[in-house]
C-alpha cells in the first residue's frame, strides 16, 4: 500500500497496530473503507493540526473518519491499544511489562471557543486559560494514564485525579517521581489508596541556587514525552469540546510514536 503522507503507516507499523486493534464484526454490511485508510486519516489530523472537515482528499469522508474515532474513544479502544503497544514495546526493550516507576507531570494548553465552559479554567502560575493535560509515563517515556482537566485545578488535584484511577491497577508500580509543584500532602493521600500502601512519591527538585535550565534526574523523561507530543499540531492547543476527546487524542499521538519505535 502506498503512503500519501509522511505520517501514513508503513507496512511494518500497520503490522503491529492491525494486531492490537479489536476483531471487526462480521455482522452487517462489509465496511466501505479500510482500518488502515481510516487510521492514516486520524494520524494525519493529529500530526497536522488540520480540522476535521479538512481531512485530505486522499482519505475517506471526514464523517466516516470521525464517526470511527469517537467510536473508539467511547469503547476504550485508544486506551487499550496504547497499554498493549506500551507492553509489548517494554518487552522489546528488556523489561517487565508493568512499570514499578513511573514520573508524573502536567502541561497547561490553551482552548478554543469549542471547549465546553465549565471544562477550562485559568493557571495562574502558567498564566494559560484552558486545560492541563495530566500524565503518567514510564521509564521509557510511555504513558500509562492521561488525564485532562481544567487549568485552575492544582497540580496536586490533578494528581489525586490519576492516581485514583490507578489504585486497583498497575500492581508492580512502586515509586511515582513528582516536581516541586505538588504538595507534601499527596505521600499522605496515596498512602490511604487502597493496595497502594507501599507506593513512594518522591520529589526530584531543583538546586536552591540553580539559574537557567538544567536536566534533573527522571524529570527529563517526562518532558521528552511532552517533546514528542508537541511534534503533533492537534495538541499545540487543546481544539476539543470535551476533555474526554483530548484524552483519547494523546492516546493516538502515542500509539502513532509507539508503532514507529516498534518497527525500527
Amino acid at each position: 500500500m502506498s503512503k500519501h503522507y509522511p505520517s501514513d503507516l508503513t507496512d511494518g507499523e500497520w503490522e503491529y497496530l492491525t494486531k492490537a486493534l479489536p476483531k471487526q464484526s462480521k455482522k452487517g454490511r462489509p465496511a466501505t473503507h479500510g482500518r488502515r485508510d481510516i487510521l492514516n486519516a486520524i494520524f494525519y489530523l493529529a500530526r497536522t493540526g488540520c480540522a476535521w472537515r479538512y481531512l485530505a482528499k486522499e482519505y475517506p469522508p471526514w464523517k466516516t473518519v470521525y464517526h470511527y474515532f469517537r467510536k473508539w474513544r467511547v469503547d476504550g479502544v485508544w486506551k487499550r491499544v496504547n497499554k498493549q503497544l506500551r507492553r509489548l514495546l517494554r518487552k522489546r526493550k528488556s523489561k517487565h511489562s508493568q512499570a514499578s516507576l513511573a514520573i508524573l507531570d502536567s502541561r497547561s494548553v490553551k482552548t478554543t471557543d469549542v471547549a465546553k465552559a465549565d471544562t477550562v479554567g485559568y493557571d495562574s502560575g502558567k498564566k494559560v486559560k484552558g486545560r492541563k493535560h495530566h500524565i503518567l509515563v514510564d521509564t521509557l517515556g510511555l504513558v500509562i494514564a492521561v488525564v485532562v482537566h481544567a487549568a485552575n485545578i492544582s497540580e496536586t488535584a490533578g494528581a489525586r485525579l490519576v492516581l485514583e484511577a490507578l489504585k486497583n491497577r498497575f500492581w508492580r508500580l512502586k515509586k511515582v517521581i513528582v516536581d516541586g509543584g505538588y504538595q507534601a500532602s499527596l505521600p499522605e493521600w496515596v498512602a490511604g489508596l487502597e493496595r497502594w500502601r507501599k507506593v513512594v512519591v518522591e520529589w526530584v527538585l531543583r538546586e536552591p541556587d540553580q539559574k537557567g535550565f538544567a536536566v534533573l534526574p527522571k524529570r527529563w523523561i517526562v518532558e521528552r514525552t511532552f517533546g514528542w507530543m508537541s511534534k503533533h499540531r492537534r495538541l499545540s492547543k487543546d481544539y476539543e469540546a470535551l476533555p474526554e476527546t483530548s484524552e483519547a487524542m494523546i492516546y493516538v499521538v502515542m500509539i502513532r510514536v509507539m508503532v514507529s519505535q516498534l518497527s525500527r
